[in-house]
């Protein structure tokens, strides 16, 4: 399987951003992906709590044509026109009391596959002193979420979850073979941690693991933030084999099941593992 992972510049300006993708999606199909991975918060990034209510969309019932928003049915079109499976990274889903931090994804025919909702919520303090707290505009999500994208297993995870490798076990234990990880990772964070995370995320579950991110500068209530980019593809031995550069961009790589099997025969972790 061929994977490309999208990384984007986005805004508050949603039409901008739904521009900038339909650009970048269409350019990076000339690889010939077989899924192809949008970054966290693509259609929306910093702005106020009034434009992030503003850019969210409600979410239609699975199945229900012709409907949804500006950006679900996007994704629904690239999906169908480009013939990939598209991660559709993350948006803001109107969900009634709150909004929700939302994976969709759409297969070839434009039918959705998965929907994901962010589970671990970034409440930090970054190391400048930028505060950082999601959970004032986003509700947690709970599922554990897979799907089938050809003959391979996707699990779903959103930026702030790579902290938590209990949730990329509980995707390893739910069959994934990919783990993918769309972020808006900030550069104070990013440029000490993003890599080695990932990089030990897929060690730990011998999954590929998949990540598109956002790069450069945002504004967010006025003042300036930077998300740190490096979109990368890891194999299951956890060595980089794709990465993008700084700025728009992706990167593509293919993805091999005998490798998978390789590294999970060789060191059995799951067999050995004797704490939950």
């Amino acid at each position: 399987m061929r994977l490309t992972v999208v990384q984007m510049n986005p805004s508050a300006d949603k039409a901008a951003n739904l521009a900038a993708a339909e650009r970048l999606v269409t350019a990076a199909a000339e690889d010939h992906p077989d899924l192809m991975v949008l970054p966290e918060m693509w259609t929306c990034l910093g702005g106020d709590s009034e434009a992030k209510r503003a850019a969210a969309e409600r979410l239609p019932d699975p199945g229900c044509a012709n409907e949804g928003g500006e950006a679900y049915r996007l994704l629904r079109t690239l999906a169908r026109r480009h013939r990939i499976v598209l991660h559709g990274g993350s948006l803001a889903e109107d969900g009634g009391d709150c909004l929700f931090n939302t994976t969709v994804v759409f297969g070839p025919d434009g039918e959705e596959r998965a929907r994901y909702r962010k589970i671990h919520l970034f409440d930090i303090v970054a190391p400048d002193g930028t505060g950082y707290r999601e959970s004032a505009t986003f509700g947690r999500g709970s599922a554990i979420v897979t799907y089938r994208a050809g003959n391979t297993t996707v699990g779903c995870t959103i930026c702030y979850d790579l902290r938590f490798p209990e949730l990329f076990l509980a995707l390893r234990r739910a069959g994934a073979e990919l783990i993918v990880v769309p972020a808006a990772f900030t550069l104070q964070t990013g440029k000490d941690h993003w890599e080695v995370l990932l990089r030990a995320r897929a060690i730990e579950t011998q999954c590929w693991v998949a990540a598109a991110a956002t790069w450069g500068r945002h504004e967010e209530r006025g003042a300036a933030r930077f998300t740190y980019g490096h979109s990368l593809i890891a194999d299951p031995w956890g060595h980089v084999v794709a990465k993008a550069s700084d700025g728009e961009g992706w990167a593509t790589a293919r993805l091999d099941p005998a490798v998978t099997a390789r590294v999970r025969r060789d060191m059995p972790l799951m067999d050995h593992r004797v704490l939950a």
